[in-house]
């Protein structure tokens, strides 16, 4: 069996009738962005009888770089690993977000709608205020995701009530931040 035909009928019922009413119509290689460089990605082309597209991205996932210090995954596919994160972090997620092994048994894979989703910051036209609620968005999104993921209790009893942790995220985030603008790879 094929791994898009593995996918296929890894899908909730309605979903795999939804995706029944599109026929591929081509399929092409994806280069990916800096964190998954060297995966392998491509895009499919589907068409429904209405001329509407659908596209799908089939994407390599690979062991966690998390793996060293936490231990081996629990999932033998890495792409379950990738789609049962995404699904325990979002609100709402993709109907269409599987994962599927590839040709090569060893080569993990995960399926998703392509949508570009990520809202840019123009920063050659904003206010220090635009700035500051743009932050405050992303540190809303990224709380929420956090909160769904974690046992927020334990969490909070383990930060405990000092400041030691607000500031090593700080000082890893303006690291970060000026590692990346140097390496070319920023702004």
């Amino acid at each position: 069996m094929s791994s898009f035909a593995k996918y296929r009928e890894s899908l909730v019922p309605p979903y795999e009738v939804l995706l029944d009413r599109y026929e591929l119509r081509d399929i092409a290689v994806k280069v990916v962005g800096i964190g998954s460089v060297g995966t392998y990605c491509e895009v499919a082309l589907f068409i429904d009888f209405e001329k509407v597209p659908l596209f799908l991205q089939i994407k390599e996932a690979r062991p966690s770089v998390l793996e060293p210090y936490a231990g081996v995954s629990r999932f033998a596919n890495h792409g379950e690993r990738v789609v049962v994160g995404q699904r325990l972090m979002q609100a709402a997620s993709d109907i269409f977000l599987r994962w599927t092994a590839g040709s090569e048994p060893s080569r993990h894979l995960y399926i998703r709608q392509l949508r570009d989703m990520k809202v840019p910051m123009p920063v050659d036209t904003k206010r220090p205020t635009d700035f500051a609620y743009f932050a405050d968005a992303c540190g809303w999104a990224l709380a929420r995701a956090h909160a769904r993921s974690g046992d927020p209790a334990m969490i909070a009893g383990y930060l405990g009530s000092s400041t030691t942790f607000d500031d090593a995220i700080a000082k890893f985030a303006t690291g970060y931040d000026s590692i990346r603008i140097w390496s070319g790879s920023g702004l």
